[in-house]
């Protein structure tokens, strides 16, 4: 019997050819027993000791969870996932980004700092996320930055994480059709850089600038262009931070380490992946 927020025989038929397997030692607790314990954790929230006995010891789930986090082996997974089915079309390239802050237990407070007292807080910390995800909800990448970084100084990094593999050989796809960006992606460096990657994209200019190129008459230029129509396909990306933020462990951040979130994130995203609507 499958139970809520476990994985389907579909699912785990996907997923367990993507798992690393160990050749020696003494017999280990089954990896779908513990992935599914690793997913009821995030998907409620709650802390590893509380995980039910039926899915093993907790020490046991912890130490996996923490493992393939560090390997890779989550990211490969989703990666893999997404290869799948930009393979068989499943991907629209018409591509929204925008950011969320998830909110910090007092829990997450505590870890050991790489660097401290530097101040960094974006490095240490990582309560904001970035994200750019396609017109089905679904995510193609995202960056963990500090909770008071603006949206438009990390737009180049999110799109840097867009590497969708191809089925058959050649470089990963990374450019999408075209980008849907709010008012706080409103700068000459952005369009610039679309324009120079030949990305056509959406983004309404911000009154302040509209202003500004109005009173320079001529030497202004010209306005973007704007397809109002096409934008209103942008707020696909908030429904995406709604559907992630139903595991309850990412609406609020209870880890401790940037690894351990990231991952968390990563197999949320996996799943939307593997779960469309």
């Amino acid at each position: 019997m499958v139970r809520r927020h476990e994985l389907s025989d579909v699912e785990w038929e996907a997923l367990s050819g993507l798992l690393p397997r160990s050749s020696s030692g003494r017999p280990r607790l089954d990896d779908r027993r513990v992935l599914n314990g690793i997913v009821w954790k995030l998907r409620t929230g709650s802390a590893w000791r509380d995980v039910p006995a039926r899915y093993g010891p907790w020490r046991t789930l912890y130490t996996r969870f923490r493992r393939w986090a560090l390997d890779g082996t989550f990211t490969r997974m989703l990666a893999a996932v997404q290869a799948e089915k930009d393979a068989t079309g499943d991907i629209d390239w018409l591509v929204s980004v925008d950011s969320t802050v998830a909110r910090a237990h007092q829990h997450a407070a505590g870890a050991r700092k790489k660097g401290q007292g530097q101040g960094d807080e974006v490095c240490d910390h990582a309560l904001g996320r970035h994200r750019a995800v396609d017109v089905e909800q679904l995510p193609l990448g995202f960056v963990l930055t500090g909770g008071n970084a603006a949206d438009c100084t990390h737009f180049e990094e999110v799109m840097d994480t867009i590497k969708v593999r191809r089925a058959g050989p050649g470089r990963p796809r990374t450019r999408p059709d075209h980008v849907l960006g709010d008012k706080g992606y409103s700068s000459r460096k952005i369009r610039a850089y679309l324009r120079k990657r030949g990305i056509s994209h959406t983004i309404p200019e911000r009154r302040d600038q509209r202003a500004n190129r109005s009173r320079r008459g001529r030497n202004g230029g010209r306005p973007p262009a704007f397809d109002k129509q096409l934008y209103k396909n942008r707020n696909v990306v908030e429904r995406c931070f709604n559907r992630l933020k139903q595991y309850r462990a990412i609406a609020t951040r209870y880890d401790k380490t940037r690894e351990s979130y990231q991952a968390a994130v990563t197999i949320a995203s996996l799943f939307l992946w593997l779960r469309p609507l």
